[in-house]
Formats: C-alpha cells, sequence, structure tokens
C-alpha cells in the first residue's frame, strides 16, 4: 500500500466543506487531518446537489432541506438556486436579487449555492456582483455553467474578487466535447471545488452524432461518448481532489431508474454526488449514493482500532491496514455522515457538529 503524494501541479481546494473545519477532539488530532494524501485529498460535500429556478420551487426547495436537516440531523443536500434556467428573459437582474435574497433567509446551517449565467452571458456580471456581493455569507459555492476552459474559470474568480467574495468556490458544468478535454486543467485550478457533467448540452453539442436515446436513464450510461466524457470527468477530480457531480435524470416519476442511474454513476464510474431536479429524487439519490451498513460498521472499527494504534498499521480480522487503507474507511464514514446514515457510537465524537 502507498502513501503517494497528489499529482504534479495539484493544490489543495479553496474553499472546502465545512466538513473540514474541525480539527481535534479533546486535543486529539482528528482523521482529517491525520489522513491527509493525494487518497483522501477531495472534499466532501453533501452526495445530492437539488436545482430549482421558479420562485414558488426555490421557497419550497429550501424548506424540503430545513426539514430534512431536522430529520437527518446532517445537510444531507444543497440547494443551488437557479439563474440560469429560472430567470425569465428580461428580468435576470430581479432574479439575481431574489436568489441573494432567499440564500441569506435560509435556515441556520443550511448548504444554499447559486448557478449564474456563462461568463459571455450579458447578465453575468450582474449575477455575480448581485449575489455574490450580498449573500457570500451564506453561500456554499457558486455554479457556472458553460465552462469551456480555464480563461471562464479566471473570469469568475475575478468576478468574485470584486463582488468581495474571494473566499468561495466555485463548481464547474462541462457541457461540451472541449471542456471534456480540458476537464484535467480546469480541476486543476485551486479555486474549483466540483465538476459536473451536463448531458444534454454534451449529447446535442454533437450535432447529432449521438442519439437523443442517450440522454435517458439508460442510454446515458451505454453510449460510448456519452461514458468516456464522464469517465474523463471523474477521473479529473479524483486526480485534484474534486468532487465529480452527476448529470441529471429526466425521468423524474421514475424512481426505479433515478436509482439505477444514481447506483451506476457511484458504483461503476467513480461519482460522489449527483444532481436532483424535483425534489422526489433526492431521496433515491442519498439512498443510492449512501454506503450500505453493514458497510459503515466496518469501517467504524477499523477507523477505532486505526485511532487506538496512534494510526500505525493494524491487523484486524487477519488483514493488514495502514493509512492507505484507512484513508479508504474513513471515507466510507465520512459518505454516510453526509447522506444521514446512522454512525456508531465509536466514531459519532468525531462528527460532533450537525452539519459538518
Amino acid at each position: 500500500m502507498s502513501d503517494a503524494g497528489p499529482p504534479q501541479g495539484a493544490k489543495a481546494p479553496v474553499g472546502g466543506s465545512a466538513v473540514h473545519a474541525v480539527t481535534s477532539v479533546g486535543g486529539i488530532s482528528h482523521p482529517r487531518d491525520i489522513l491527509l494524501g493525494a487518497q483522501a485529498a477531495a472534499g466532501v460535500l453533501p452526495v445530492c446537489d437539488h436545482y430549482s429556478g421558479a420562485p414558488a420551487r426555490m421557497r419550497k426547495s429550501l424548506q424540503l432541506q430545513a426539514e430534512m436537516m431536522q430529520e437527518f440531523g446532517a445537510c444531507v443536500f444543497d440547494v443551488t438556486l437557479d439563474c440560469e434556467d429560472g430567470a425569465p428573459v428580461g428580468a435576470e437582474s430581479e432574479h439575481a436579487a431574489l436568489v441573494a435574497q432567499l440564500a441569506c433567509e435560509a435556515a441556520p446551517g443550511a448548504r444554499v449555492a447559486a448557478r449564474v449565467h456563462p461568463v459571455d452571458h450579458p447578465a453575468f456580471a450582474n449575477d455575480m456582483a448581485t449575489i455574490a456581493s450580498q449573500a457570500s455569507h451564506r453561500l456554499c459555492h457558486i455554479m457556472i455553467p458553460k465552462v469551456e476552459s480555464v480563461d471562464d474559470i479566471l473570469v469568475a474568480e475575478r468576478a468574485l474578487e470584486l463582488a468581495g467574495a474571494a473566499h468561495l468556490p466555485l463548481h464547474a458544468l462541462i457541457e461540451s466535447p472541449g471542456a471534456v478535454h480540458r476537464a484535467f486543467d480546469i480541476a486543476a485550478h485551486p479555486r474549483v471545488q466540483s465538476l459536473s457533467f451536463g448531458l444534454m448540452d454534451f449529447v446535442s453539442a454533437h450535432g447529432g452524432a449521438i442519439p437523443a436515446s442517450a440522454m435517458t436513464s439508460a442510454g446515458q450510461f451505454t453510449h460510448p461518448l456519452v461514458v468516456r466524457a464522464k469517465l474523463e470527468i471523474a477521473s479529473a477530480c479524483h486526480a485534484y481532489g474534486k468532487v465529480p457531480s452527476h448529470c441529471v435524470v429526466t425521468e423524474f416519476s421514475d424512481m426505479a431508474a433515478m436509482q439505477s442511474a444514481a447506483s451506476r454513476a457511484a458504483r461503476e464510474l467513480g461519482y460522489t454526488r449527483m444532481w436532483s431536479i424535483h425534489p422526489a429524487q433526492i431521496r433515491p439519490i442519498l439512498e443510492a449514493l449512501s454506503p450500505a451498513q453493514d458497510e459503515v460498521l466496518g469501517a467504524s472499527k477499523i477507523i477505532a482500532a486505526a485511532a487506538d494504534a496512534d494510526w500505525a498499521p493494524i491487523s484486524f480480522e487477519g488483514v493488514l491496514h495502514d493509512r492507505a487503507s484507512y484513508r479508504y474507511f474513513w471515507q466510507v464514514l465520512e459518505r454516510a455522515h453526509q447522506t444521514g446514515r446512522a454512525l456508531p457510537p465509536v466514531v459519532q465524537h468525531w462528527f460532533a457538529s450537525p452539519c459538518t
């Protein structure tokens, strides 16, 4: 087992999740500090990112988020308030102001983000000036759609700085063949926290060369060009310690298809986060991207034994473990907490804050 360092040129993520805020318990170093390295570099984000853009739906999404925070004892999904698809044409400024207002009014501990217009859209500058400046203290990140290269990230970064929100991380939506080609460069930028795959625009960008069936819940896992794009994005994220976020499933009334797609995204393609576009999709995503309870129990035993051994190598049930495998099992526990799984008492003290 190896403790190899991060890829050449890799930089630590900026503005990581609040999950990294707790660094010690009772004066003892936290596993998040101990288990550093390329294999554990990825920021921990909620596994579901729920999008809504119409005013009534944005309010309902924030209400549902608050209710589920009470139910699970953790922020189990982000709410991204959408300016790109949510703003009526000609009323972009008013919509941006509403997004900033709703973000500021969100429940304490809520994770709220905003998707602004693309950097070359006339409304982009106002989106950033309004939302990032007025609500930066309540936002967890800004999503930039239609990112084509690192140059777009630099434009967005400058807009954040002008708005007095230089601390906010950026998420990038990859939606074209060219952007997929440059995914590693985009993921390497320290301001970028996550890359998402935009399935519909990616298929459309091929001018009919990819059939419409590749946009379905099943077809998007079988068409070679789509699968290749998903793998490139996931690989780029894991190379630089960023979070790969899987695309939407438009058949929102088919929960079996939703859960199947989420499971395949996680288990076959390496995605640790997924978009929701309907409230009914949130729980299937949480279930599909949650570790099984027996896996959580096993990981808890190994991490507790490792801590007792001051993180030296151990033999557990006849199998050798060291920090390389500890990283994996710690990530299981992080994912369990972020999806509301019950954690055994032996590891609960490392997750003391309700929304870390």
